[in-house]
């Protein structure tokens, strides 16, 4: 048709009516993005406390593929071996996280460990590496690690306990990408501290005054770290940590923190009198933890994980999620199981909403993916697993 010739006009009402069809169409595609961006802004993997949250694939982008809200600090606190129900259910003896903690975050209520016994799990939260017999053995003596070579996905393939400086940590891509990381351990006193090479780990059991447990602190695990200025500048106390909260400029990007033996809730009763458990695990974080949502970094910009290492034990709960394996160094990482037991973990920050969950399973090699998709780095050993989850849209599910 040329395109001077008037339209007749049947032919003008007919392309009316096709173009009014057009626009309806689009309407209802643009009511339908709204719908689901409002959704996707609340999470739904999130619930108020008194509505269900249904579980979402692993492929889901709300709760799966992971995603970067504006976080620049993260603090991650690691307590001690307690399972689910031991923590979060009616009968807890930490009222302080189970209640007003909970009330204040999201809580993540298919968070599992990796290992059994502690020590493994502490190493993969920075690592991604899977246990060997050594390390769930809880590493007894500071032995070094014995290798052959490495296999899928960036695993390192021996037994021992210190992995050589080939092995990466995320302390070090932080370091390389130009952020800044620390760990403060509390009653570690000096810098860095750990055993000799080869020598028998004399902190395996507290003492009156020293209740630091090198096991808890998986800094010290790597040559790379503990071989290089920066393991004396930021492998520190966990007194440091007020002064450092001070500014926002003051306070890492990564803040990994770990209680002493007693307030970690790993002993009951402690070696000092206290009650331990998750008794004394509720008192130190009713101390800490307003010292960091206080923080002008965590005010700002800041992501609070507090989760568990493990469950109470193999004998009462292995359990895994996230398709992990028993990796190239153990038959069995959980002893009688492939993981660590279901501990479940709180999120607090300003991008999540308040008394709300997520039924998305999640684990520790999760939480180093989710880390490393913060600020923008590549995925370690497990955390690189296809398919693994990361933190979504069910977490960071605050309008912000």
């Amino acid at each position: 048709m040329n395109p001077t010739t008037p339209t007749a006009p049947a032919e003008s009402a007919a392309g009316e009516r096709h173009t009014n069809r057009r626009i309806l169409k689009r309407l209802a595609s643009a009511a339908l993005l709204v719908i689901a961006a409002a959704a996707l802004s609340n999470g739904p993997q999130a619930a108020t406390a008194g509505t269900a949250a249904a579980a979402t694939a692993p492929a889901s982008t709300a709760g799966g593929q992971g995603y970067l809200p504006g976080a620049k600090h993260v603090f991650v606190i690691n307590l001690e071996n307690k399972g689910y129900e031991k923590t979060w259910g009616p009968a807890s003896d930490a009222p302080y996280l189970s209640q007003t903690l909970r009330s204040q975050g999201v809580l993540l209520n298919q968070y599992f460990g990796t290992a059994h016994n502690s020590q493994a799990n502490y190493v993969a939260q920075i690592s991604g590496q899977g246990p060997n017999p050594q390390m769930q053995a809880d590493c007894q003596n500071y032995s070094p690690f014995l290798g052959s070579g490495t296999a899928s996905p960036g695993q390192a393939v021996g037994d021992g306990c210190v992995f050589p400086a080939t092995v990466p940590t995320v302390a070090g891509q932080l370091t390389d990408a130009g952020k800044t990381w620390k760990g403060y351990m509390e009653d570690m006193g000096t810098p860095c501290r750990h055993p000799a090479l080869g020598a028998v780990d004399d902190t395996q059991k507290a003492k009156v005054g020293d209740q630091y447990a090198a096991r808890h602190n998986p800094f010290v695990y790597f040559a790379g770290i503990t071989s290089s200025p920066d393991c004396a500048k930021n492998d520190v106390d966990l007194t440091a940590l007020k002064t450092d909260l001070g500014s926002a400029a003051t306070t890492p990007n990564l803040s990994m923190i770990t209680p002493n033996l007693c307030h970690d809730g790993h002993d009951s009763p402690c070696v000092d009198g206290q009650p331990g458990g998750l008794a004394s695990a509720d008192a130190w974080l009713k101390q800490w933890v307003p010292a960091i949502t206080s923080s002008p970094a965590f005010k700002q910009d800041g992501v609070l994980v507090i989760t568990f290492d493990e469950s109470d034990g193999p004998q009462t709960d292995a359990s895994a999620c996230c398709g992990e394996g028993p990796g190239p160094n153990s038959p069995l990482p959980g002893i009688t199981g492939l993981g660590g037991g279901r501990v479940g973990a709180l999120v607090l920050s300003p991008f999540t909403k308040g008394g709300t969950w997520s039924t998305t399973p999640y684990n520790h090699y999760s939480l180093l993916a989710s880390i490393e998709d913060t600020f923008g780095l590549p995925y370690l050993g497990y955390a690189g697993t296809p398919g693994l989850n990361r933190f979504g849209l069910d977490v960071f599910n605050a309008k912000v």
